[in-house]
């Protein structure tokens, strides 16, 4: 088998025109026209960057501890480890308060074109007075801000996983991508509040049979966490062959997050709950995370084909789905401070699976 990679089907850079239109659409607003000349000479920078591909433009040693110290290796994902090796290192130590992360992942905040918050939001909320009452800190992750925040991204997975485990990064080294303009992104601030936490909880909406897209793009960007490889000095940042040859000489597939307890809380009108529940649940169970038991998994219909209109009003009288998160969050706290004792564990985590990836 070569480690050569398959190529063929990327398009040659776009032309100067072309990227001239994408640059300016940034600067729509009539309020730039004053400053053209300016914008001009930062369109020749850019330019100039995007066709010498500066993906890092700012670099340097990776120095000792990594496979190849004279690597020059970003300074940005540099501090993204650091960060996340910190925040590991405080959830692994017994004095520090228990540590829950609430991911309310809807799309819809009241400060967007909805105009109005989303049940999601009330529902995360309510999981959020549970864990703080019995004196969990709560770190409640709202999702909805990608659409409601300036220049907030969380940029697509690029599949460097299916070209070889050891490209995929952890934590993502992907982006950002100065040369093509992939700035803004979300997940490095992402990654380091999972790694604080001790327990998490999503609670999604079901949007046309899945979960809503916002919460879907930091699925398949955590994908890091379950096999990524640590040192980006190993494969020279993006090089597939050497990553390639890394894999087939033997990995391990390292489960960065193992060890979390998780509940799940998904919620639709019509259909598609069972469904999302159990994929979330399979996704967390693969990601090495351990559930906090049958009521912490969660699938409720709120309003079954009432008006969209209505919704909030039903929900205001659905005490019974309100008290069922509430049991969620308990379930999760509880198992939070089992896992802290060292008492929570699957069944089955002394076996060793045949398949490791």
């Amino acid at each position: 088998m070569s480690d050569q990679p398959r190529t063929g089907q990327a398009p040659p850079q776009i032309d100067r025109e072309r990227f001239h239109q994408r640059f300016m659409q940034a600067f729509h607003d009539p309020a730039y026209q004053a400053e053209a000349p300016a914008i001009t000479r930062l369109e020749a920078i850019a330019w100039e960057a995007y066709q010498q591909g500066r993906k890092a433009p700012v670099t340097e040693k990776a120095g000792p501890g990594f496979a190849d110290p004279g690597y020059d290796l970003s300074v940005e994902w540099r501090r993204a480890r650091d960060r996340i090796a910190a925040a590991q290192a405080r959830q692994a130590r017994p004095d520090t308060p228990s540590r829950v992360l609430l991911v309310c992942s809807a799309s819809r905040n009241d400060g967007t074109c909805p105009g109005e918050i989303s049940k999601t939001w009330r529902l995360s909320r309510i999981a959020q007075e549970v864990l703080q009452a019995q004196g969990i800190e709560c770190d409640l992750l709202d999702l909805s801000l990608l659409n409601s925040e300036y220049d907030l991204h969380i940029h697509p997975c690029k599949g460097c996983v299916s070209t070889a485990m050891p490209l995929c990064h952890w934590p993502c080294s992907c982006y950002p991508n100065h040369a093509e303009r992939q700035t803004g992104d979300w997940m490095n601030e992402i990654y380091e509040r999972w790694a604080a936490a001790h327990g998490v909880i999503l609670l999604t909406p079901v949007y046309w049979y899945q979960v809503a897209s916002p919460l879907k793009l930091m699925m398949d960007r955590l994908v890091c966490a379950d096999g990524g490889n640590p040192d980006p000095t190993s494969t020279h940042g993006k090089k597939a062959g050497e990553a390639k040859a890394i894999e087939r000489a033997g990995w391990d597939y390292p489960k960065h997050l193992a060890g979390r307890a998780y509940g799940v809380v998904v919620h639709g009108d019509v259909a598609g709950i069972e469904g999302v529940r159990r994929a979330l649940c399979d996704w967390l169970d693969w990601m090495g995370l351990v559930d906090a038991g049958r009521q912490a998994r969660l699938d409720r219909f709120i309003g079954y084909y009432d008006s969209y209109a209505d919704s909030h009003e039903t929900l205001d009288g659905d005490t019974t789905v309100q008290e069922e998160v509430r049991n969620v969050a308990r379930a999760v706290a509880q198992a939070v401070a089992r896992q802290r004792a060292g008492q929570l564990a699957p069944p089955d985590q002394a076996l060793r699976p045949p398949r490791v990836k």
